[in-house]
């Protein structure tokens, strides 16, 4: 049963619903998926805007006022109630579970239920169970490959569609993704030293200390060179650059420069990223550790080089969370992915749609999404370097305001 939750300017109603873990196979095993609806005390019959979050494996953020978070919920409630799902395997929802007895074989069956057609099945279940016609979808980064599967899978159950920072290519292998977000990448590093020359020679004098210690992190794992050149992912987001200027000139051997870096990246806390991150990108191909063979031939002379949203198999042996589905990873990595998206029903789209790209993502590549902008009739896109991959939570009201303008013809 729906529970009705009071909290300070926003009125809330928590709902669980059973879905199929297989959606294939409705009949067997089931899962738990957690939606927080969330709208103003006056606004409870207004239409729903489901947002569809990151990732993949994170859950939809916690709503506030006073201040308000996320950046963009005052401007949505103005015209929406939002309905925000903790996608399967997150959050509130079913987490993935122990893993820990089942064969690798059965650890990567498994979770092949988990990607953007899984998290489209579900919604149109709790649409269903709602009893609601159709809605609106907004989605950020993975979300927005999420809202371009639901275009392509269940265009009679959207109103509208909106994507941030998430408009992805269709029909592209990942290789030629990360082709592009390596140049991306190494474009961010190289504008990073820039801005602080120092913190080349700091990070040079840190991949010494790593190949010359065992440094350990408050986890037990061990930091390495390659763990620490991760932390460019950092620089896809506006406050990217400061933030890892910040943890670097802690000193090295000080507690909170081992703690920093233990938390700077989300792949201890949400495995599912890890697993499942190349594979989101796979539009009915194989992945093959693609990250890991398409590094640019520099990176291997120059230990100041930072990587950025990518993964590697070594992962599952420097990250100690990520030990136990390694062999699950190694099989997933030569899975045949299905299509996710549908060219055909894309080119005769008419659910009004528009796309806010980023010109400058190193998570996604801005002329790949302007492609895709191409194929989908109707949608419309707005390509700016104003904002980068964070835009909707750096300046989430007027990015907003300006997508139901552009899908409604007020823009």
């Amino acid at each position: 049963m729906p529970v009705a939750v009071t909290t300070t300017g926003l009125a809330l109603v928590e709902h669980e619903f059973q879905v199929p873990l297989d959606h294939l196979h409705p009949e067997g095993e089931r899962i738990t998926v957690f939606a927080r609806e969330v709208a103003d005390p006056d606004g409870r019959d207004r239409p729903f805007l489901v947002f569809l979050q990151g990732g993949p494996g994170h859950e939809a953020p916690r709503p506030t006022r006073n201040p308000t978070a996320p950046a963009w919920l005052d401007r949505a409630l103005a015209d929406y109630r939002v309905l925000m799902l903790d996608q399967r395997g997150t959050g509130r929802s079913s987490p993935i579970g122990d893993l820990a007895g089942k064969t690798p074989r059965e650890q990567a069956d498994y979770l092949t239920h988990f990607r953007a057609d899984a998290i489209v099945a579900d919604a149109e279940l709790i649409r269903a169970e709602l009893g609601v016609s159709s809605w609106s979808v907004l989605g950020q980064s993975f979300g927005g490959f999420c809202v371009l599967t639901y275009l392509s899978k269940a265009p009679h159950g959207l109103r509208q569609a909106f994507f941030t920072g998430g408009l992805p290519p269709v029909g592209t292998h990942i290789d030629d993704v990360y082709r592009a977000t390596y140049a991306r990448t190494l474009n961010r590093v190289s504008r990073y030293y820039s801005r602080y020359p120092g913190d080349r020679e700091r990070v040079r004098e840190l991949h010494a200390w790593l190949e010359a210690e065992d440094v350990r992190l408050p986890s037990g794992d061990r930091l390495t060179g390659r763990r620490l050149r991760q932390l460019g992912d950092l620089l896809g987001m506006s406050d990217g650059a400061d933030r890892l200027h910040y943890l670097l000139e802690l000193p090295a051997g000080s507690p909170a420069f081992r703690h920093d870096m233990d938390v700077a990246l989300p792949f201890s806390r949400n495995p599912l990223y890890a697993v499942l991150h190349e594979a989101c990108w796979a539009d009915g191909h194989l992945t093959q550790w693609s990250a890991e063979r398409m590094l640019p031939p520099e990176y291997g002379s120059d230990v100041t080089l930072l990587t950025g949203e990518h993964v590697y198999p070594w992962m599952f042996d420097d990250y100690a969370a990520l030990a136990p589905l390694r062999e699950a990873a190694h099989l997933l990595a030569d899975h045949p992915w299905p299509p996710l998206y549908d060219p055909e029903v894309l080119r005769h789209n008419e659910i009004p749609a528009a796309a806010a790209v980023y010109a400058e993502d190193p998570y996604v590549e801005s002329n790949l999404s302007m492609h895709t902008a191409g194929l989908v009739r109707g949608l419309h896109p707005w390509l700016t370097n104003e904002y980068d991959h964070n835009g909707l939570r750096a300046a989430g009201g007027r990015i907003l305001d300006r997508l139901i303008a552009m899908a409604t013809g007020r823009a």
